[in-house]
């Protein structure tokens, strides 16, 4: 596929600035073409990119593995490797996820409300598409689908930047996408990638305010804050996840061991692993020695209080925990592992180090349930279950452009209605205003 940008002077795609404005252009105009797309024409053309993927299967995973390669070679830790790395059963798994897509809802033009006045004013509030979606992210080349999907469903163009840790796999994916679009009748124009500039180009993104109508970063707590410090286009904020589980007293601690090694071990390097353990006093000492010993048999290692070490089982791969443990994101076989008083000192220590993603609480106490569920400000908070289902897909919202940590239009995973916006449609009958 070339595309109009290729066909431009050296001149142009030498200047990000430039370049990147002349992709949201083209972005923008393409999204028009959405604007009156049923619902049977966007849902085929998600199917058709879910075949294109897995026919370029191949192409991808070779992709893929130069930038595994160069990954290693650079020292990317585990967890990341594990998020970049893909497989026959991971495309596979990401062009389901388009599937799923299309057999969710439309959510353009459902109407949020409506009402007639009594002057006879009708009134409608009617989903509609944001317009541009730019995205920000590292390392994840299964958010190129995810976002290209789900801007398609709710009638948007994407503009992606993905990073240069997934390069190669993002370029062959974007390619792809664009060229079953063109084959369905749909610009190619409509999922574009500006990895091209670096972050000149991701800096040209941030700041094509106008052209781009929302921006999403997706990724480490250091490039969340660089984008939402630079940017001067709107910015919905996804948030790292040092999420918490907290095993009460009343906890069925069977349960709560399973909970436990899944939240920690089902995947490491995601934002829904938990990254510290919290148990009640009362049942630290029927606990902690067996969820040691099995957290340090899946290849975990302790950062624990004082209190845990001392129930820590011989041979356990332990360290002694500090302030800086508490505030940690690992994305790795670590886990920070605390011995509280109750109910107060388990909530009070989320208060002071959560960032806002995830927190769960396993306990047979309903009262103690009710009271975390209340006090724990979270965009998830989970009872009795593991912190992985955090996530648009276990959800029922289909794949997800992000899980937002932030309050304003848009707080959790954020799926198809989190990438609208809405208009207000009014009908008269000559009405004027007295």
């Amino acid at each position: 596929m070339t595309t109009s940008l290729e066909q431009s002077t050296p001149a142009v795609l030498d200047d990000p600035e430039v370049a990147v404005l002349a992709v949201a252009r083209r972005a923008r105009e393409a999204s028009r073409a959405l604007a009156t797309a049923t619902r049977a024409t966007k849902d085929a053309a998600l199917r058709a990119l879910a075949d294109a993927l897995v026919g370029a299967t191949d192409r991808v995973l070779a992709a893929n593995a130069q930038d595994l390669e160069r990954g290693r070679a650079n020292g990317m830790s585990p967890g990341l490797l594990d998020r970049l790395a893909l497989t026959p059963e991971r495309v596979a798994a990401i062009a389901d996820a388009l599937r799923e897509l299309a057999a969710l809802p439309d959510p353009v033009g459902e109407v949020v409300r409506g009402s007639t006045l009594p002057n006879g004013l009708r009134l409608q509030q009617l989903r509609v598409p944001m317009g541009v979606v730019g995205m920000i992210y590292e390392a994840r080349p299964n958010v190129t689908v995810d976002a290209a999907g789900l801007a398609l469903k709710s009638g948007n163009a994407v503009i992606l930047r993905g990073g240069s840790a997934a390069a190669s796999s993002n370029e062959v994916v974007v390619e792809v996408l664009a060229d079953a679009l063109v084959a369905q009748g749909l610009p190619g124009d409509l999922v574009q990638s500006v990895d091209a500039w670096g972050r000149p180009g991701a800096v040209a993104l941030m700041h094509a305010r106008g052209l781009v109508d929302v921006l999403v970063p997706r990724g480490g707590a250091d490039l969340i804050a660089t984008v939402v410090r630079e940017a001067t286009v709107p910015v919905i904020e996804t948030g790292v996840g040092n999420c918490h589980l907290y095993v009460d007293a009343s906890a069925d601690q069977a349960d709560a061991l399973a909970i436990l090694l899944n939240s920690k071990t089902q995947r490491v390097g995601v934002c829904n692993a938990v990254e510290t353990l919290l148990v009640h006093r009362q049942v630290a000492d029927t606990f902690l020695p067996s969820a040691l010993a099995a957290l340090t048999q899946a290849g975990v290692t302790v950062h624990g209080d004082d209190a845990t070490l001392l129930r820590a089982p011989q041979g356990s791969s332990t360290a002694p925990a500090t302030d800086a443990d508490w505030g940690t994101e690992y994305l790795s076989l670590d886990l920070a592992v605390r011995v509280v008083d109750g109910l107060d000192a388990a909530i009070e220590h989320v208060r002071q180090w959560s960032t806002g993603h995830t927190e769960a609480i396993v306990t047979q106490d309903l009262r103690a349930a009710e009271r975390f569920v209340a006090e724990v400000d979270a965009a998830a908070v989970i009872v009795n279950a593991s912190t992985r289902f955090t996530d648009g897909g276990q959800f029922g919202l289909g794949a997800e452009i992000g899980i937002s940590t932030q309050k304003l239009h848009a707080r959790g995973p954020m799926g198809l209605a989190e990438l609208t916006t809405t208009k207000w449609v009014v009908h008269g009958d000559g009405h004027v205003r007295p």
